[in-house]
């Protein structure tokens, strides 16, 4: 008899992530699972007694269809790191407890990096003591950072939010007859494939961004000033892209450089803002031209008006993906996409060992990043596929309607 199964969401969420846990969702259902349960706030809810049983959540055709298009995590998510299993054991005896008194034997984490980590740690706890549980990994960020895997779900819905959004951006700072400079800082600690998909902006009908600033390779303050006074001299306005994430040469990120604020998570990360407004500062007080900062912020992970459908597809497949692999007696491994055609672009399942992925960052090749502050061709065609079409959003009295939490 198959058993029971739970799903949780973790990190940062995306405008698809409920895409996945839905693939989880109904696959399982559909194979013939007794209870599908979701754990509140990820790990940690499970460790806090907090799940609920799905089929009681979602119970019609439009609930799925409303869930698929609302953004942020369904079930609630956090950013909480399960210690190393040695010397922490009683903290694992505790989790698989529980798992075992649900009657668990199918547990799915969507999630990214940390999360990754995550499924790790269970799936090494699982075979030490024997356990029959199967854990597998839900690859989701926004990020793309995710090693193995050639994107993950997420990314494609905020490259086309961000595209979009740039692109408007340039628009309006055309209107002057008098130079000016706008700076939009994007998502992106140590990894700048966001910050790269404001290339997409560019075609027949729009100039582009002037300069793309990337995490890959240090930031020169300096030179940044002489170009941005070199093009400004020549009267043109500028929009410039830059990775939250940009460091300058002793390590430091831009936004350290001023007064600020420091928030660190349980993973030991920064909390990234202001690199943009630093700029802009800096250039208005230096040159006196009048500049602007925008923080696209979680504008860009929450915006599931403009999501691809591409992404919104892949990211239920994968989630479906995974139930099957779990079924059919896979554990410790994560759901991966590879691309097996450009023209036209098409992406099938496969699943990795999660020890490949967990804890590893998947930055953009150098070679994909120009010396004269730009991105390569080869990257906007690896961006461009997973933005392709849209799946409309279900308006009601102007707005779009989610489904409504009411846990």
């Amino acid at each position: 008899m198959i058993g029971n199964v739970i799903v949780g969401q973790s990190g940062g969420p995306t405008s698809v992530i409920n895409s996945s846990l839905l693939g989880v969702f109904k696959t399982a259902k559909d194979r013939g699972a007794k209870k599908i349960y979701g754990m509140l706030h990820g790990i940690k809810g499970l460790l806090d007694d907090q799940y609920v049983d799905l089929a009681e959540k979602i119970k019609t055709d439009i609930d799925i269809d409303l869930l698929k298009r609302t953004p942020s995590s369904y079930l609630g998510s956090c950013r909480y790191k399960l210690p190393e299993i040695e010397g922490n054991e009683e903290t694992y005896q505790k989790i698989f407890a529980k798992l075992d008194v649900l009657g668990i034997k199918y547990f799915f984490y969507i999630g990214g990096n940390d999360s990754m980590d995550t499924i790790k740690q269970l799936s090494d706890y699982a075979a030490l003591v024997h356990s029959d549980i199967s854990f597998m990994g839900v690859p989701k960020t926004i990020d793309n950072d995710l090693a193995v895997t050639d994107h993950t779900p997420g990314f494609g819905s905020a490259a086309k939010y961000i595209a979009a959004t740039v692109k408007e951006i340039i628009r309006d700072g055309l209107v002057y007859d008098y130079p000016t400079i706008t700076i939009v800082e994007i998502m992106g600690r140590n990894a700048g494939w966001l910050t790269a998909s404001a290339a997409l902006a560019k075609g027949e009908d729009c100039e582009g961004v002037d300069m793309i600033y990337l995490p890959e390779k240090v930031f020169d303050i300096d030179k940044f000033m002489a170009r941005v006074r070199k093009i400004s001299v020549a009267g043109h306005s500028m929009v410039i892209a830059v990775s939250e994430g940009i460091k300058v040469e002793d390590g430091r990120y831009v936004f350290e450089l001023s007064d600020h604020v420091e928030f660190v998570d349980a993973f030991g990360h920064k909390q990234l803002a202001g690199s943009a407004k630093f700029l802009a500062n800096k250039i208005g007080s230096e040159l006196g031209i009048k500049t602007r900062a925008v923080e696209l912020s979680t504008m860009q992970r929450c915006a599931a008006h403009m999501t691809s459908r591409t992404d919104i597809t892949e990211a239920f497949n994968v989630g479906g993906a995974a139930v099957k692999a779990a079924f059919e007696g896979e554990s410790g491994r994560v759901v991966v996409l590879k691309r097996i055609s450009d023209d036209p672009y098409m992406c099938i399942t496969e699943t990795h060992d999660v020890h490949d992925i967990a804890n590893v960052e998947k930055k953009v090749p150098l070679e994909w990043i120009t010396d004269d502050d730009y991105v390569t061709d080869e990257l906007i065609h690896y961006i461009r596929p997973l933005i392709q079409a849209e799946l409309s959003p279900i308006m009601v009295d102007g707005l779009p309607r989610h489904l409504n939490v009411n846990f």
